[in-house]
């Protein structure tokens, strides 16, 4: 009970607190609608299985003693995000609340982009790996292990869904496109600002 405890609380506050995830379902709850901040959503929480899945299996104990491979971790995972943010940066078309949705990335596009921020992000990774090494006993078993994660994902699930549902609200939306250029240059300058800081952050391994 206690580590359960311990889990959901360090879960909890890592989740909320903001980051790449928040940048990319708040854009696009806001430019497309609730269906794609919901997708987007529910891709960031697959994400998360990904650094369960390797943290669990033991394989994160080989990324994270490499230097070169976590460091080439760190560039993919910058390099996406930077992207996005230029993509931010430079968008053109001028989109409108009636509209909006008709624009709305396909439902795989949408669960891609929020599926590859978080993968791709080595923060979660060492959220990930430190809640296991620090809080989970090494003697629970694979069941007890893949169920925290699945804890963790679900919490992720929960939390990015209101935010997009909260972003999507039509009266929001309203208020956000009116400002879409400002809107989307900070957010870009946002997701540009966090690629950068992992790149040049001091996480060490």
């Amino acid at each position: 009970m206690n580590e359960l405890i311990a889990v959901a609380a360090i879960t909890i506050l890592a989740v909320i607190s903001p980051g790449p995830d928040f940048a990319m379902v708040t854009r696009n709850s806001y430019a497309f609608g609730r269906r794609a901040g919901l997708i987007t959503a529910m891709g960031i929480a697959c994400g998360v299985q990904v650094h369960v899945l390797y943290t669990v299996l033991g394989i994160s104990v080989v990324i994270t003693s490499t230097p070169l491979l976590f460091f080439s971790m760190k560039i993919l995972g910058a390099g996406y995000l930077i992207f996005l943010g230029i993509k931010s940066l430079t968008n053109k078309p001028k989109l409108k609340l009636e509209t909006g949705s008709k624009n709305s990335p396909t439902i795989f596009g949408a669960f891609r982009m929020g599926f590859l921020t978080n993968a791709l992000n080595p923060k979660t990774m060492l959220f990930v790996v430190a809640t296991y090494t620090q809080v989970v006993n090494v003697e629970s078993s694979l069941t007890s292990s893949f169920a925290y994660g699945l804890f963790i994902s679900i919490s992720h699930w929960m939390w990015f869904s209101i935010v997009a549902y909260f972003f999507s609200a039509k009266a929001l939306r309203r208020i956000m496109l009116d400002k879409q250029n400002f809107v989307d240059k900070s957010i870009g300058t946002a997701l540009i600002g966090l690629g950068l800081s992992l790149v040049f952050a001091n996480i060490a391994p």
